[in-house]
């Protein structure tokens, strides 16, 4: 038999097989839209690539699946939706930080998950308190200047300061350094604009949110595991956001969110600090990633709101 002919017979067969499998796909009545056989074309390629990693580093995989484990196991629901999410899908980076955030975690005060301001020392709470109090005085304003800048779009971040690094100058109490708090922004939803379920990548900071304009409906909330609040009950909501998390908006109006990240209450917050100082240049290039949906305003001369 010549070579070419032996060729044939062999993509022939696997034509055949092929046609078999998906003949027997469909006869047992396993559903093969496109999100099925995208999950399933993930699930093949982890197997795939964890076989191989098994194999070739054996003891360093098996430490990152241990890791991983530990830091998916904090979550609240531990469904299949997690461990997939985590594993397979938007937490794949997370995974891959685990060993330094449950480095992290030894360095820290314990992690409540969701936060209560009181839970924090008395310095991190009048730092929080006093930027969100600015929010509150100039609130009219800060909007109007975000509607400015951000006319039309899903969804936008008006960035004052991002990982210590100032962006917008127009409000002079932001002009400065502060102790612990490292990021502050507003999060910004356009009408029936949502997030789909996902995980930060790193517990240096937690995550405060703060409504500034919360409409009375169920249509906005926030969930992280078994916690899900609407922030017409309260528009604080303080949590670690490396736990599966989703923010909704299924109302037609806008949601104005004020947005800081905060270093982790520790005995060492300086050393928290100095880590997350020295790896600020990668976060910021996290954020094209983690924000790619966004419309990323850091423009130190925005527009200002139209005079009325």
């Amino acid at each position: 038999m010549s070579r070419k002919g032996g060729r044939d017979r062999w993509n022939a067969g696997i034509q055949a097989s092929n046609c078999v499998n998906r003949a027997n796909i469909r006869h047992i009545g396993i559903p093969m839209d496109k999100k099925s056989r995208k999950t399933i074309r993930k699930i093949a390629i982890a197997v795939v690539v964890l076989a191989v990693a098994l194999y070739v580093i054996p003891f360093v995989t098996l430490f990152f699946i241990a890791c991983g484990l530990i830091d998916v196991l904090r979550n609240d629901r531990k469904n299949t939706q997690l461990f997939r999410l985590y594993f397979t899908g938007n937490g794949m980076f997370t995974w891959l930080l685990s060993p330094f955030n449950l480095f992290v975690d030894l360095l820290s005060y314990k992690n409540w998950g969701v936060w209560k301001l009181e839970q924090f020392p008395d310095d991190y709470r009048r730092e929080v308190d006093e930027v969100l109090d600015v929010f509150k005085t100039r609130q009219a304003e800060i909007i109007a200047d975000i509607d400015a800048n951000f006319e039309s779009g899903r969804r936008g971040m008006y960035v004052y300061q991002w990982y210590g690094k100032q962006h917008i100058d127009n409000v002079p109490e932001f002009n400065r350094k502060f102790k612990y708090i490292r990021t502050i922004a507003v999060s910004v939803f356009s009408g029936r604009e949502s997030t789909s379920y996902h995980f930060g990548p790193l517990r240096l900071t937690l995550r405060v949110l703060y409504n500034l304009r919360p409409a009375r409906t169920d249509q906005i909330f926030i969930e992280c595991g078994d916690v899900k609040q609407f922030w017409y009950e309260n528009p604080l909501f303080i949590f670690d956001d490396t736990l599966l998390h989703r923010s909704v908006n299924e109302h037609d109006g806008r949601r104005y969110c004020v947005f800081m990240d905060i270093i982790r209450p520790s005995p060492v917050p300086a050393f928290l600090s100095m880590l997350l100082a020295g790896i600020s240049i990668s976060v910021d290039r996290m954020k094209a990633m983690f924000y790619k949906n966004w419309k990323m305003i850091g423009t130190r001369d925005p527009k200002s709101a139209p005079v009325k």
